[in-house]
């Protein structure tokens, strides 16, 4: 397998759009013409409930995981990182879903489950700490990835930390208008925390 072949392959891998299958499937509905329109954990969480939320987000974490092991599944010399990377990219731009997808985080997270579980670890207990004190989950979502790219920065790995960078930058464009509700104080808080 060429690695073009391997990153094409993440990228329809991150592309299944978890959230309309079940959706559909689970519930008769498209998940994009309900709250955010995002087809992400999130939106399904808020718009059909904590089953299928939990659903959504562990198969969109796995989609990653998934994404970054091909290298080591087809023994081609690739960082996982960069591997991971188009899976990320097909969850928020899925060919099979009109290119209108999710906001990168749990993919994200999926990669970084691969590559380091104790980065991943960690950063579920800074999303859920920054949750718990802000009640925005997209803000929340924003500091774990600047979080994630400082922690890769301390490392000796440059690679993962380019990697990281480019993650971050792609959640923090996906969540532009999130920044925009936030400062405007019109962005929804949880409330079950």
């Amino acid at each position: 397998m060429t690695i073009l072949v391997l990153l094409i392959l993440s990228y329809l891998i991150g592309s299944i759009p978890t959230a309309l299958i079940v959706g559909r499937l689970g519930y008769g509905v498209d998940i994009r013409e309900h709250g955010s329109g995002n087809l992400g954990g999130t939106n399904t969480f808020r718009s059909l409930g904590i089953a299928p939320g939990v659903i959504v987000s562990a198969v969109d974490v796995l989609k990653g995981t998934l994404g970054a092991a091909l290298p080591v599944l087809a023994g081609v010399d690739l960082h996982p990182i960069f591997a991971g990377i188009p899976a990320v990219l097909g969850h928020c731009y899925p060919v099979f879903a009109g290119f209108r997808g999710g906001k990168a985080v749990a993919t994200s997270g999926g990669v970084l489950l691969f590559i380091s579980p104790l980065l991943f670890v960690t950063g579920l207990l800074v999303f859920f700490l920054s949750l718990y004190a802000w009640k925005y989950v997209s803000l929340a979502s924003m500091i774990t990835g600047v979080y994630v790219h400082l922690f890769a920065i301390f490392t000796d790995d440059k690679v993962l930390s380019l990697g990281t960078f480019i993650l971050c930058l792609l959640v923090l464009y996906r969540h532009r208008s999130n920044i925009e509700r936030i400062m405007n104080k019109t962005e929804t808080r949880i409330t079950w925390m």
